[in-house]
């Protein structure tokens, strides 16, 4: 079983920014792909970034490339999302997800609570 605890979320006006934090509970981290998704309301979760197990491959959804950066530090077990001239449409609730070697097909996987992103004026 792995916990993981995201903070970092909050109100922030349109072209501001916000970093969204995970801490995972797992002495074996790095076996995890880790991956941030996004749920509005009315909508389906949708993945936002997703990093490799060793961080050397990352992939965005269209919607936030050129202003969201993922990355991870395998020696403090965390992951972070770097939120960067945010829009309106990103607000949603904001969960990590670590799955066992890879995100795609993943034998089994972990979620966090969610954290609530509000970008408004």
């Amino acid at each position: 079983q792995v916990q993981l605890v995201e903070s970092g979320g909050g109100l922030v006006q349109p072209g501001g920014s916000l970093r969204l934090s995970c801490a995972a509970s797992t002495s074996i981290f790095i076996t995890y792909a880790m991956g941030w998704y996004r749920q509005a309301p009315g909508k389906q979760r949708e993945l936002v970034a997703g990093i490799s197990r060793d961080g050397g491959n990352t992939n965005y959804a269209d919607s936030v490339k050129g202003r969201f950066t993922i990355s991870r530090d395998n020696a403090k077990n965390t992951v972070t999302l770097q939120m960067d001239n945010l829009k309106p449409e990103d607000t949603a609730v904001y969960y990590c997800r670590a799955a066992f070697l890879t995100l795609v097909d993943a034998r089994f996987d972990f979620w966090g609570q969610g954290t609530q992103v509000n970008v408004s004026s």
